[in-house]
């Protein structure tokens, strides 16, 4: 008769991770393709005209997206209709690529009659069509993600909570876009003056009131580590109902 021994599990280990194929290397290949092809994001930005939009995009993103811009003056911004502007800029942060597009909505806000929000949502629409036809297309390799991810919604500081115009183009968006409500120049006032607008006064009573949805952040997995954790919470407790600015 004869023995056969056996081959010590430990010294497999390597071989059948290098050849290894399946299910489980999925997530590192997709994160390592998305992260050589990069990412697309648009933001859109909304309010009046004064509330500091333009200068949050630029501080976020250290970039001027605006340099080329005209500035109007009172009669023109009234007289303005509401017009779609995009600007997309290249940024490149530890070798991960990022394609920003920021979407402004110039005119919305300024008039005193401020029902036409509807280019605002006709935009959204076509952007999301226009994906879903590339998607079902043949060539889906180089689609361009033109969708719209985000609203910044601009609350102006120092009135009284939400106006109309603030809960009807909120709710306009609500079921097309991800949208988060910002107390615009929150540096002019004391934390006290925020506190109490966010808290005290309409804004987070009106947005239960009429069941506008803002964007929550999602919850942590369990298997996170502490200090992401600790960040996640931190930045909920931020946004609920409302960030500041």
């Amino acid at each position: 008769s004869s023995t056969h021994t056996k081959t010590p599990p430990q010294l497999l280990t390597p071989q059948v991770e290098k050849d290894y194929v399946g299910f489980a290397t999925l997530p590192n290949q997709v994160h390592r393709k998305s992260v050589k092809k990069g990412f697309d994001f648009t933001l859109m930005v909304a309010g009046e005209s004064g509330l500091g939009k333009s200068t949050l995009v630029n501080s976020l993103f250290l970039t001027d997206l605006h340099k080329d811009r005209k500035l109007l003056n009172a009669e023109e911004r009234i007289s303005q209709t509401v017009e779609i502007t995009k600007h997309t800029v290249d940024i490149e942060e530890k070798g991960v690529k990022l394609k920003l597009t920021i979407v402004d909505t110039p005119g919305f806000g300024d008039a005193v009659n401020n029902t036409n929000w509807w280019p605002v949502t006709d935009y959204i629409d076509q952007q999301f069509e226009q994906y879903f036809r590339d998607e079902s297309g043949l060539n889906r390799k180089n689609i361009q993600d033109n969708r719209v991810h985000c609203c910044l919604y601009f609350i102006p500081p120092f009135g009284h909570g939400l106006r109309p115009v603030d809960i009807e183009f909120m709710k306009a968006l609500q079921d097309k876009v991800n949208v988060v409500p910002l107390i615009a120049k929150a540096d002019c006032l004391m934390p006290s003056e925020v506190k109490k607008l966010k808290d005290q006064v309409r804004i987070r009573e009106e947005i239960d009131k009429y069941g506008i949805k803002i964007y929550q952040f999602p919850d942590c997995d369990s298997d996170e580590d502490e200090e992401f954790k600790k960040q996640d919470k931190e930045l909920k407790w931020r946004t609920r109902p409302t960030a500041t600015l």
